[in-house]
């Protein structure tokens, strides 16, 4: 699979996940992707947008269609 242009990083820190959820939303970080075992299994991603907005686990190329079509919203 391809990286669909996606800029992305992962936070592998020693913290608890509600920990890293809480300073990536102050960071203001658009979309928050958690990926655990069930969603590897799956296929699938835990998606998070920013502001606290549980988006619940959806396909990964669901994500990427997502945000793509995101992107190409803002740009136009």
């Amino acid at each position: 699979m391809n990286n669909s242009d996606i800029r992305a990083s992962i936070d592998d820190r020693n913290e608890t996940i509600g920990k890293r959820i809480r300073e990536s939303e102050l960071k203001r970080v658009p979309f928050i992707v958690i990926v655990g075992e069930k969603d590897m299994n799956e296929n699938a991603v835990s998606v998070r947008r920013q502001g606290g907005n549980d988006q619940g686990m959806m396909p990964v190329e669901k994500f990427i269609e997502l945000v793509v079509n995101e992107v190409r919203e803002q740009l136009s």
